[in-house]
């Protein structure tokens, strides 16, 4: 598991905002058909990097769902948008959220539901 720890930064908060950070697309995750959008973002205020996960399915309702944990500067060279949910998973925490969960972010860890 990979040990993350919390430094009490605003990016931390499961409520954060997008204006929060610097984004830049990574790819499309087409395993099992699910094209997530995986993106690497920067903290603006404490610069970590972290990797983010979008998925919806257009013929369900409410089924919009996005993962983000942090990553390490010697991990994030490793991720691809085929292992993002693996690394995803490793983490001890990460923040999860969107309609599917109806919410708009909370603490999580383990398996994602995608």
């Amino acid at each position: 598991m990979n040990k993350i720890p919390k430094i009490g930064c605003a990016c931390e908060k499961p409520d954060h905002h997008y204006t929060e950070y610097r984004s830049s697309e990574l790819g499309i995750d087409h395993t099992n058909g699910r094209h997530g959008e995986v993106s690497i973002q920067q903290c603006k205020l404490c610069q970590r990097i972290w990797i983010h996960y979008f998925v919806e399915y257009e013929h369900y309702a409410k089924s919009g769902r996005w993962y983000k944990g942090i990553v390490s500067k010697k991990d994030r060279s490793q991720i691809t948008p085929e292992n993002a949910v693996e690394y995803l998973e490793s983490l001890e925490w990460y923040v999860y959220g969107g309609s599917f969960f109806e919410s708009t972010g909370t603490f999580g860890q383990g398996t994602l539901n995608v």
